[in-house]
């Protein structure tokens, strides 16, 4: 069973050049450590302070509370006032 990790962040009072450079600088910290694969970074259309960041996963259990991966992201991402997480199973056939 395969499963990802959703984290939304959406920028309140906040200018979304700022969480740009932040998701940016996290990215880079963590290119060493994680395939560039594993993880994809969205946009909403039209709304610049929406960020999705989307973590894939192989293994075939879940962590609970998350992968250590998405906790260190959700708490960088903290200062920028709404931070959602959730972790999705892929449906098997």
């Amino acid at each position: 069973m395969k499963w990802i990790e959703v984290i939304m962040v959406r920028s309140v009072g906040r200018n979304s050049k700022v969480l740009a450079s932040t998701l940016r600088e996290l990215m880079n910290d963590l290119a060493d450590d994680v395939e560039q694969e594993a993880i994809r970074v969205f946009r909403r259309e039209k709304l610049d302070s929406d960020i999705c960041i989307v973590l894939f996963h192989e293994e075939k259990k879940t962590k609970t509370g998350g992968s250590p991966l998405s906790q260190c992201l959700v708490a960088a991402l903290q200062e920028f006032n709404l931070v959602y997480d959730t972790v999705w199973l892929e449906i098997e056939n």
